[in-house]
Protein backbone atom coordinates (compact mmCIF):
# COMPACT_ATOMS: atom_id res chain seq x y z
CA UNK A 1 0.00 0.00 0.00
CA UNK A 2 1.27 3.52 -0.81
CA UNK A 3 1.07 5.85 2.00
CA UNK A 4 1.60 9.51 2.55
CA UNK A 5 1.23 11.20 5.49
CA UNK A 6 1.75 15.37 5.41
CA UNK A 7 1.79 17.25 8.64
CA UNK A 8 1.85 20.89 7.16
CA UNK A 9 1.26 24.80 8.39
CA UNK A 10 0.19 25.58 5.30
CA UNK A 11 -3.23 25.86 3.48
CA UNK A 12 -4.42 22.55 2.34
CA UNK A 13 -4.13 23.16 -1.79
CA UNK A 14 -7.14 20.32 -2.76
CA UNK A 15 -6.45 20.96 -6.31
CA UNK A 16 -3.36 20.30 -6.37
CA UNK A 17 -3.76 16.80 -3.85
CA UNK A 18 -6.58 15.58 -6.82
CA UNK A 19 -4.68 16.09 -9.83
CA UNK A 20 -1.61 14.23 -8.38
CA UNK A 21 -3.85 11.23 -7.74
CA UNK A 22 -2.35 8.32 -9.15
CA UNK A 23 -4.58 5.32 -9.83
CA UNK A 24 -3.69 1.70 -11.44
CA UNK A 25 -6.55 0.31 -13.46
CA UNK A 26 -7.24 -2.36 -10.83
CA UNK A 27 -9.00 0.74 -8.58
CA UNK A 28 -12.56 1.61 -8.94
CA UNK A 29 -12.75 3.98 -5.84
CA UNK A 30 -11.08 7.31 -4.59
CA UNK A 31 -12.88 8.51 -1.43
CA UNK A 32 -11.63 11.97 -0.48
CA UNK A 33 -12.84 13.32 3.20
CA UNK A 34 -12.23 17.22 3.54
CA UNK A 35 -12.64 18.18 7.27
CA UNK A 36 -13.23 22.00 7.50
CA UNK A 37 -13.39 24.91 10.78
CA UNK A 38 -16.69 25.23 11.55
CA UNK A 39 -17.36 28.26 13.08
CA UNK A 40 -18.48 27.46 16.22
CA UNK A 41 -17.16 25.03 19.11
CA UNK A 42 -19.26 23.97 21.65
CA UNK A 43 -21.97 26.12 21.14
CA UNK A 44 -19.50 29.47 21.17
CA UNK A 45 -18.44 31.54 18.40
CA UNK A 46 -14.43 30.97 17.37
CA UNK A 47 -12.74 32.21 14.01
CA UNK A 48 -9.59 29.64 14.14
CA UNK A 49 -8.89 26.77 15.83
CA UNK A 50 -5.14 25.60 16.68
CA UNK A 51 -3.71 22.75 16.28
CA UNK A 52 -0.43 21.51 18.08
CA UNK A 53 1.20 18.82 18.05
CA UNK A 54 4.24 16.69 17.86
CA UNK A 55 5.67 15.87 14.54
CA UNK A 56 7.50 12.64 15.37
CA UNK A 57 4.59 11.05 17.71
CA UNK A 58 2.02 12.01 15.20
CA UNK A 59 4.04 10.49 12.16
CA UNK A 60 4.32 7.06 15.03
CA UNK A 61 0.71 6.44 15.69
CA UNK A 62 -0.28 7.54 11.79
CA UNK A 63 2.22 4.73 10.93
CA UNK A 64 0.33 2.49 13.03
CA UNK A 65 -2.96 3.60 11.90
CA UNK A 66 -1.71 2.79 8.56
CA UNK A 67 -0.26 -0.58 8.97
CA UNK A 68 -3.80 -1.44 10.82
CA UNK A 69 -5.81 0.27 7.58
CA UNK A 70 -3.60 -2.40 5.12
CA UNK A 71 -4.72 -5.48 6.84
CA UNK A 72 -8.08 -4.95 7.30
CA UNK A 73 -9.36 -3.61 3.42
CA UNK A 74 -7.43 -4.14 0.27
CA UNK A 75 -6.30 -0.17 -0.45
CA UNK A 76 -4.34 0.57 -2.87
CA UNK A 77 -3.05 3.94 -1.43
CA UNK A 78 -4.26 6.45 1.41
CA UNK A 79 -2.69 9.53 1.79
CA UNK A 80 -3.36 12.16 4.78
CA UNK A 81 -2.60 16.03 5.11
CA UNK A 82 -3.03 17.50 8.46
CA UNK A 83 -2.34 20.85 9.70
CA UNK A 84 -0.74 22.28 12.71
CA UNK A 85 -0.85 26.16 13.60
CA UNK A 86 -3.90 28.02 13.36
CA UNK A 87 -6.34 27.22 10.67
CA UNK A 88 -8.86 29.95 10.14
CA UNK A 89 -13.10 29.06 9.55
CA UNK A 90 -13.88 27.63 6.50
CA UNK A 91 -10.62 26.31 5.57
CA UNK A 92 -9.81 22.68 5.92
CA UNK A 93 -7.87 21.64 8.66
CA UNK A 94 -7.72 17.75 7.79
CA UNK A 95 -7.53 16.19 3.90
CA UNK A 96 -7.50 12.25 3.40
CA UNK A 97 -8.28 10.09 0.71
CA UNK A 98 -8.42 6.38 0.18
CA UNK A 99 -7.81 4.47 -3.35
CA UNK A 100 -9.42 1.06 -3.45
CA UNK A 101 -11.12 -1.79 -6.14
CA UNK A 102 -14.46 -1.07 -4.82
CA UNK A 103 -16.30 2.27 -2.79
CA UNK A 104 -17.09 0.16 0.17
CA UNK A 105 -13.66 -0.47 0.79
CA UNK A 106 -12.84 2.81 0.24
CA UNK A 107 -15.77 4.39 2.52
CA UNK A 108 -15.08 2.20 5.05
CA UNK A 109 -11.09 2.22 5.15
CA UNK A 110 -11.50 5.87 5.49
CA UNK A 111 -14.28 6.26 7.95
CA UNK A 112 -12.68 3.83 10.20
CA UNK A 113 -8.82 5.78 9.36
CA UNK A 114 -10.45 9.23 10.58
CA UNK A 115 -12.43 7.53 13.72
CA UNK A 116 -8.93 6.25 14.91
CA UNK A 117 -7.36 9.28 14.53
CA UNK A 118 -9.24 11.43 16.14
CA UNK A 119 -9.14 8.51 19.03
CA UNK A 120 -5.38 8.18 19.77
CA UNK A 121 -3.07 10.65 17.49
CA UNK A 122 -1.83 13.09 19.46
CA UNK A 123 -2.79 16.50 17.91
CA UNK A 124 -4.42 18.58 20.17
CA UNK A 125 -6.63 21.34 19.15
CA UNK A 126 -7.51 25.01 20.91
CA UNK A 127 -10.71 27.25 19.38
CA UNK A 128 -9.73 30.86 19.48
CA UNK A 129 -12.09 33.51 19.67
CA UNK A 130 -12.25 36.91 17.81
CA UNK A 131 -9.71 38.08 19.96
CA UNK A 132 -7.08 35.54 19.91
CA UNK A 133 -6.75 35.68 16.37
Amino acid sequence: MHRNLSLTTDQIDEPALVSARAVSAGMGAAVVFSGVVRGSEDDAPIMAIEYEGFPAMIERQFGLLFDELEKRWPVESVRLVHRLGVVNVGEPSLWVEVVAPHRAEAFAACQWLIDEMKRVVPIWKRPLGKDEV
